[in-house]
């Protein structure tokens, strides 16, 4: 006899319903567009630093190699932030987290209009906290109020990642000249996305105030912890959780890495920078594709872990083009390429962490073990190419390790891909 919830704590179903079923469709949709516009600032604060970080050198006097902080720091804060959910969601809820990190984000992205590093750096950290603990509420939330859209949520979610990194990488500059070169005012205005995610998701959250009381001061929807064990020991043993994580980490490393890199790679290649740029924004639309359709399409795709490898095989075809063909038009060939498996792996790893789970609670807590422990891995790619780079003199070695990687992304992928869930015992 299965007994899945077994190491886990045994009380009661969350009192809220989902959204779809108790309140009509309309109010599933209003559900619905608040979660994304959520997701949409799940990425703006971070990735509007990197098209004006020339500015912020050159303007607080700061070397590059201390401004190219500000692009890593929000990685690990995503791994070291999530693993204060599970407590924080035993103060105020779920759904009331969820309203909250878009506070700190928008107040982080506020902080960094003061015309101080410290400002820009706390900001930043900041940014990136509330973020981390978005990250782990999300597909828990999306477990409880969608369960029976999950494929199509989980979608849309990742679509919105790729969009609102997108659109900041894209309008940042703009807005930067916009506003007379003010690099503080160009990072300050995506403080308003968040604010209006905010107002949005507000009516949901105080919806759980009414309908979820709270058992002995704990809200219902909760990330409630193990009672006979310490936090996260049960997941620590099971290797389904395993290989959840390993599959989030290293395709969150191999993104991170190329994220930073590729540009550099292409102009050491004799691509322009303008030009460089250009190219990593286009992956983007692919990525977004295939993020979008992946989910969906998943579960018709047999056996489960063909779409894991060929999103991995993608990636690596993507990466050694660019190393022998970077001239003429072949990088866009290449950037598709890459664009197509990056957006299946991120797409894939996210479902997975709900698929595997059988529950909300169980959902988040393979959210906080897969996004704690993965960006903190993830947080060394870009690090650890630059040092490879450096070592070697070259792009070769770095990028063939990544690819090696990859192979290790594959096999993670193919064990997160069986249909099981995670605390699966038998009696």
């Amino acid at each position: 006899m299965s007994t899945m919830h077994e190491p886990f704590d045994t009380a009661p179903t969350p009192l809220t319903a989902p959204p779809t079923r108790r309140g009509g469709v309309l109010t599933g949709v209003y559900v619905g567009i608040g979660l994304l516009m959520i997701a949409l600032n799940l990425r703006m604060g971070v990735a509007s630093v990197g098209p004006v970080l020339p500015a912020i050198e050159h303007d607080l006097g700061i070397p590059a190699a201390a401004a190219g902080l500000l692009t890593t720091i929000p990685v690990f804060a995503f791994g070291a932030f999530a693993f204060l959910t599970p407590a924080l969601t035993r103060l105020i809820g779920l759904h009331r987290l969820l309203a909250l990190t878009m506070v700190v984000v928008a107040v982080g992205i506020a902080v960094r209009l003061l015309p101080s590093p410290v400002a820009l750096f706390g900001g930043t950290v900041l940014v990136g906290a509330g973020i981390a603990v978005a990250n782990v509420c999300m597909p828990a939330v999306i477990k409880q109020d969608f369960a029976h859209r999950v494929g199509l949520m989980m979608g849309l979610y990742s679509t919105a990642l790729f969009l609102g990194a997108a659109a900041a990488a894209a309008f940042t500059v703009p807005f930067m000249t916009a506003l007379d070169g003010s690099w503080h005012g160009a990072l300050a205005i995506w403080a308003i996305p968040a604010v209006l995610a905010l107002l949005v998701w507000l009516p949901r959250a105080m919806r759980t105030v009414a309908d979820a009381p709270t058992v002995a001061g704990v809200p219902l929807d909760a990330i409630v912890e193990p009672r006979d064990e310490p936090r996260m020991s049960a997941l620590r043993r099971d290797p389904v959780a395993w290989a959840v994580t390993g599959f989030m980490g290293l395709q969150s490393l191999s993104y991170y890495a190329a994220l930073t890199w590729i540009p550099t790679i292409l102009h050491d290649a004799g691509v322009s920078v303008s030009d460089a740029g250009l190219l990593l924004s286009y992956s983007s639309f692919p990525g977004i594709a295939a993020a979008l359709l992946v989910p969906t399409m998943m579960r018709r795709m047999r056996p489960t872990w063909l779409p894991v490898v060929l999103s991995a095989f993608l990636c690596a075809t993507g990466l050694i083009g660019l190393l022998v063909a970077p001239g003429g038009a072949a990088p866009w060939l290449w950037m598709t390429l890459l664009g197509l498996g990056q957006g299946a792996a991120i797409s894939l790893s996210l479902t997975y962490i709900v698929l595997r789970a059988p529950d909300a609670r169980h959902t988040a807590h393979l959210s906080t073990m897969a996004q704690g422990v993965g960006y903190l891995l993830a947080g060394f790619g870009p690090i650890g190419l630059g040092i490879l780079h450096a070592a070697v003199g070259g792009w070769v070695v770095p990028v063939v390790a990544l690819v090696l990687l990859l192979a290790v992304q594959a096999i993670a992928g193919a064990a997160a891909s069986r249909e099981r869930h995670v605390s699966a015992r038998r009696r």
